[in-house]
């Protein structure tokens, strides 16, 4: 669960896009539209079954969670993950050389070779919780609770045991989908988020502290909730408790429907406190459809910065101002990204977005969540104030790419090379303080552009390349950009400076 350690109230301007990302120190312990033509429609359907709308209440008319918390404890399971500890090459002293000189092969005092031994480092395990929606074993959970496993293991709260295995993650929201194989599985009905009011009764399902199975109760205690922890986030607040291993577990209001992924706790002691956070399913659906059918978020952009007119407000008060317009709800712009559909459009800085897509806009959290449902290629209407008359405007979405097609992801094994961090004795033989050695190349991209078993990879889109996750990291942000292109600065075996382009796309 991650946990929320400082103030949160204060807000930054975000480039405003479904990925947009605001900085926050977190602590992690284990988020009327029309077809896109180029879209499967395989990508509309939802992977599980929607509920229908019931009711349930006591025999003394008050509100019976008992039928609700019986129903969903089996649709929620326990997740523990197994990241592999790093194998490291370090220099050892031997205590003994100023006794023995080179009797064991120093060469003298003061002539002793290098030593190096390889030293690996404790597997890491961790444990949350995941949420069956569907019959045929897939599983929604947190991208933190996942996102680094090397060995993922599903117990079901039958006592059933199963591997898992990632499907897709999303750091952006903070989703991940895994799948078991197994069938017939008691998969949770899923509920509309929108649909629920403050100080409805909600239940907490998970796996707190490794105790299996745990239910909590409490109510709706805000929406649209924006911490800054996540680069798109709209969370449920609630007063049920959540702690520490609950990430990934379900928010399940009275009628058993899934209405939202748990996800963080606000704590200043790392254990519950009163707050707890959940990503509604309104978000959660599009991302889960979108890592089934294409292993990666289909992410719609507007191409914004702006912040929530209140925040904007209390800025130029500050000032020494009195600012008027029109509104004291809504997104603030204060900037338009170059070549975004939003520059291209007749939004100004200085305007204020009050409606998206047939939604009332009222702060940036509720924009993100309706910009969070839509993929590119979806037509939206944009509603906005400017000199305190509203406007309205019909934008066509794009991706971060500035196109309306398909993102597919990016394997890094498909482009054809191993790679491993160098050991101590290869950063001192060529002088280098970090790098990846090319281990082996076969057909694949890398070497159709030159890269040969070997190669040293120091750089790549101008960041560093200390570890095999830092090579992961940069594919991933390439494959997101404009050009998909990666720009690799290295070492040939030969120790010659080189440079290499690979251009992702196919």
């Amino acid at each position: 669960m991650k946990q929320r350690t400082k103030n949160w109230l204060g807000v930054a301007a975000l480039v405003l896009t479904s990925s947009a990302v605001a900085g926050v120190v977190m602590a992690k312990t284990g988020s009327s539209a029309s077809e896109n033509a180029n879209t499967p429609e395989s990508a509309q359907e939802m992977p599980f079954n929607v509920a229908e709308p019931s009711t349930i209440s006591g025999p003394t008319g008050l509100v019976d969670l008992t039928a609700a918390a019986e129903s969903s404890v089996n649709s929620v399971v326990h997740i523990r993950v197994t990241v592999a500890g790093k194998t490291q090459r370090v220099r050892v002293n031997d205590p003994f050389e100023d006794f023995f000189g080179d009797f064991f092969g120093y060469g003298g005092r003061g002539q002793r070779q290098p030593q190096e031994r390889e030293y690996k480092q404790p597997d890491q395990h961790a444990a949350g919780s995941g949420v069956i929606v569907s019959t045929d074993g897939y599983i929604v959970t947190n991208n933190h609770v996942v996102g680094k496993a090397n060995e993922i293991s599903v117990k079901l709260n039958d006592g059933r045991e199963f591997k898992g295995r990632i499907v897709g993650t999303d750091e952006t929201t903070d989703l991940a989908l895994i799948k078991i194989e197994a069938k017939n599985l008691p998969a949770i009905p899923i509920g509309n988020s929108d649909d629920l009011k403050l100080g409805e009764w909600v239940l907490a399902v998970g796996n707190p502290f490794n105790l299996t199975s745990t239910v909590t109760a409490g109510i709706v205690s805000a929406k649209a909730r924006s911490l800054g922890a996540n680069g798109v986030e709209s969370f449920i607040q609630t007063d049920a408790a959540i702690n520490s291993g609950n990430s990934g577990g379900a928010l399940v209001n009275v009628r058993g429907e899934l209405v939202g992924i748990n996800s963080m706790l606000y704590s200043q002691t790392g254990s519950y406190s009163g707050y707890g956070f959940a990503i509604p399913t309104s978000i959660m659906n599009k991302v889960v459809s979108d890592l089934k059918v294409y292993g990666v978020v289909q992410r719609a952009v507007l191409g914004v910065i702006g912040t929530d007119v209140s925040n904007y407000i209390d800025m130029e008060e500050a000032k020494g101002n009195t600012p008027d317009l029109g509104t004291v709800t809504g997104v603030y712009i204060s900037d338009l990204v170059d070549g975004s559909v939003a520059s291209e459009s007749d939004i100004k800085k200085g305007d204020v977005i009050v409606g998206f897509a047939g939604k009332k806009i009222s702060k940036m959290s509720e924009l993100q969540e309706q910009l969070a449902r839509h993929k590119p290629g979806d037509k939206v209407t944009l509603k906005y104030i400017r000199d305190k008359k509203e406007n309205a405007i019909t934008l066509e979405l794009r991706n971060t790419q500035g196109t309306t097609k398909v993102v597919k992801d990016t394997d890094v094994d498909q482009l054809g090379a191993k790679l491993r961090e160098l050991t101590e004795q290869e950063k001192q033989e060529f002088r280098l303080q970090y790098g990846l050695m090319v281990t082996a190349v076969g057909n694949g991209k890398m070497k159709e552009s030159g890269v040969t078993k070997g190669s040293i990879i120091l750089q790549v889109n101008n960041k560093p390349m200390q570890s095999v996750e830092d090579w992961e990291k940069a594919v991933a942000v390439a494959h997101q950009l404009n050009d998909r292109t990666l720009w690799i600065r290295g070492v040939a075996p030969s120790g010659r400076k080189v440079s290499f382009v690979i251009e992702l796309d196919e």
